[in-house]
C-alpha cells in the first residue's frame, strides 16, 4: 500500500519506496568458517519497548543457525519481518557492526543521503505499520516478506531538513522520555507502598488502635486454633453426611490431614505477631485447595465461542482477576470436568512464582466455571478465615518468600498443592480481620486510583510521542530551508550511483569469469 503523494507534503520533499532509498545487503554462510566467532542478531534480543538491541548470541561458525546469513553495518535498521504489529525494529550500533543478524529481519541500509534515524523513526509509525499488518501470511507465525517491506512507500525529505528533523525529534523525545521515567518510578514505588501495606497489615501494625478500642472482641490465639480445628470436623462430618444421604455414591469425603505445626527454626524466620495471633499453616485452616485438570482432560481443541467459563493464567493478576480475557467449553464438557468448578467468592492462585504472586478473588460474575490445571483454587468455610483476608495475605511477599525454595524448574517454577498448603499464615479474631480488610482497602484503593492516574499519563505520553513523528513526516515539525536541495535531486542521485554500483558489480563479475 502506498502513501498518498497528494498529502499535503512540502514541495521540497518527495515520497519514495525503501527500496528506492535504500541499499543491497550482502549474506553470508558462517560454516563456510566453522572455527570464526561473530555475534548473532535475532529478533528475541531487541526490546520493543524502547526499539533497541538489548541482547545477542555468539556462536561459532560450525554451530551457526540456519536463519543467520545477513551482514549488518553500523546505522542499519533491523525490521523484524514476524508480527510486525509488535514493532520489533532497532537501529544497528557501531559495537555490531559487521555482525550477522537473521534472516527474520529485513535489513535497511539506508544510501548515501539518507538520514538512517530519518528513516529509523518512520519505521515506528502507524502509516508505515499498518499497511504491513495487511500483508501478513500465516495465522500461528504471521510474517510479512523482505520485498513487502521495500515496497512500502515513506516520505523523503531534503538531506540537510531530515538533519533538523531529527534533531527535533530527539529533543522531544528527551523531554518525553524523562516524563516517561519520573511516572514510571512513581509506579515502581507504587508497588512498593502496596507491599508495604500488606506487610504492615498482617502484622497487626494497621489495627494497634483497633485492638485498644475493642479489647472485648479480641480472642486468644489457643481459643482461635481451637475454632479452627472444630470448624474443620464440623465440615468433615457435613460432607460425610451428605455423602451416606446420596447412598454412598461418588468418593467417599477424605477426613482433614493435620499437617506438622511450625518448628522453632520456620517461627524465627517470620514476622512476630501481636498478643492472640497465631501462626498456622494454609492446609491447617478449613480449607479446600484443588487444581483443574491435566492433560487430555482439557485441550485447546475443546474451547468455544460461547458456553462455561475457563479461568486461565491469563485472568490472574495481583489481586485483580483480569475478566476481558475469555475462554469457554461447552455445557457438555463441564458437565465431565464439574469437580474443578469454582464461582464467585474462591481464591484464584497462579502455580507459576517468578517475580511476585499473582493470586485474585473471582468476582460476583463468575458464578459457575472451571479452572485450568495451573490454576489453584482456594476455597474456605466457616468463619475464622475471611477469603477476603486469606487472598490479600497470599499476595505479600512473606508467602513468596515461603514458596521461593519450593519452586521447581528454571524458565517457569513452580508450586504444587501440598507445597501451598504448608504456607504460614498468620490468623486473629474474624472482627479484626475485618477491620484490617477495610483499612488496606481504603487506602489501596486510593493507590489504585494514582496508578490509573499514571496509566492514563502512559498513554497519553505515546499518543504525543506518535503526534510528535506524524508532524515530522508530514513536514510540519522543523521550517523548510529554500535553499536546500530539494529531495527529487536526492533521489535522483541515489538512483544514479545505484545503477553505477550495480554496472560495477556486474563489470567484476565479467572479469572474474574471464579469469
Amino acid at each position: 500500500m502506498a502513501i498518498n503523494k497528494d498529502i499535503g507534503l512540502p514541495p521540497s520533499w518527495t515520497v519514495a519506496t525503501i527500496e528506492q532509498v535504500t541499499l543491497p545487503i550482502s549474506t553470508i554462510d558462517p560454516k563456510g568458517n566453522p572455527e570464526s566467532r561473530f555475534c548473532y542478531l535475532d529478533i528475541s534480543g531487541i526490546d520493543n519497548s524502547t526499539n533497541k538491541i538489548v541482547e545477542n548470541k555468539s556462536y561459532l561458525g560450525s554451530d551457526a543457525p540456519s536463519r543467520a546469513r545477513q551482514i549488518v553495518r553500523t546505522g542499519d535498521i533491523l525490521f523484524s519481518t514476524v508480527r510486525t504489529y509488535l514493532k520489533n525494529i532497532a537501529k544497528v550500533p557501531n559495537r555490531f557492526d559487521g555482525e550477522v543478524a537473521s534472516t527474520g529481519f529485513s535489513v535497511l541500509r539506508p544510501a548515501s543521503g539518507v538520514n538512517s534515524d530519518f528513516l529509523f523513526y518512520q519505521t515506528l509509525t502507524p502509516s508505515f505499520l499498518n499497511p504491513l499488518a495487511d500483508l501478513q501470511r500465516g495465522s500461528s507465525y504471521p510474517a510479512v516478506r523482505d520485498q513487502d517491506v521495500r515496497e512500502q512507500f515513506v516520505p523523503i525529505a531534503p538531506r540537510n531538513e531530515q538533519h533538523r528533523i531529527v534533531a527535533k525529534i530527539e529533543e522531544l523525545f528527551s523531554e518525553l522520555d524523562k516524563g516517561i521515567e519520573n511516572l514510571k518510578t512513581a509506579r515502581e514505588q507504587l508497588k512498593v507502598y502496596r507491599q508495604a501495606l500488606l506487610k504492615h497489615a498482617f502484622e497487626g501494625k494497621l489495627t494497634v488502635q483497633w485492638r485498644k478500642e475493642n479489647k472485648d472482641k479480641l480472642e486468644t490465639a489457643e481459643e482461635l486454633l481451637k475454632r479452627i480445628q472444630i470448624e474443620r470436623v464440623e465440615c468433615y462430618q457435613g460432607e460425610l453426611a451428605a455423602w451416606e444421604a446420596r447412598g454412598k455414591q461418588g468418593d467417599k469425603p477424605k477426613a482433614p490431614k493435620k499437617l506438622p505445626s511450625a518448628d522453632a527454626e520456620e517461627l524465627a524466620e517470620m514476622p512476630d505477631l501481636p498478643a492472640g495471633w497465631a501462626w498456622t499453616r494454609l492446609g491447617n485452616t478449613n480449607v479446600e485447595v484443588s487444581d483443574g485438570p491435566f492433560g487430555s482432560n482439557l485441550k485447546s481443541s475443546d474451547y468455544v465461542d460461547n458456553g462455561v467459563r475457563v479461568i486461565r493464567l491469563e485472568n490472574i493478576g495481583a489481586l485483580k482477576f483480569i475478566g476481558e480475557k475469555e475462554s469457554f467449553v461447552t455445557d457438555v464438557k463441564y458437565e465431565s470436568l464439574k469437580r474443578h468448578t469454582v464461582s464467585s467468592g474462591d481464591i484464584i492462585f497462579s502455580s507459576f512464582i517468578t517475580e511476585n504472586i499473582r493470586v485474585a478473588l473471582l468476582p460476583p460474575s463468575v458464578s459457575r466455571a472451571i479452572n485450568k490445571a495451573d490454576c489453584f483454587c482456594i476455597r474456605f468455610s466457616g468463619q475464622t478465615l475471611r477469603n477476603v483476608y486469606a487472598v490479600m495475605f497470599l499476595s505479600t511477599r512473606n508467602v513468596y518468600k515461603q514458596l521461593e525454595s519450593l519452586v521447581h524448574g528454571v524458565g517457569r517454577p513452580r508450586v504444587n498443592t501440598t507445597q501451598l498448603k504448608h504456607v504460614l499464615v498468620p490468623v486473629c479474631g474474624a472482627a479484626e480481620q475485618k477491620a484490617i480488610i477495610a483499612a488496606i482497602e481504603s487506602r489501596l484503593s486510593e493507590v489504585d486510583q494514582l496508578d490509573q492516574t499514571i496509566s492514563s499519563s502512559l498513554h497519553q505520553a505515546e499518543a504525543l510521542r506518535q503526534s510528535i513523528l506524524k508532524r515530522a513526516f508530514s513536514g510540519r515539525l522543523v521550517p523548510q530551508d529554500p535553499g536546500d536541495e530539494p529531495a527529487s535531486a536526492l533521489l535522483a542521485r541515489i538512483k544514479a550511483e545505484k545503477a553505477a554500483r550495480a554496472a560495477e558489480n556486474e563489470s567484476a563479475k565479467r572479469t572474474r569469469k574471464r579469469a
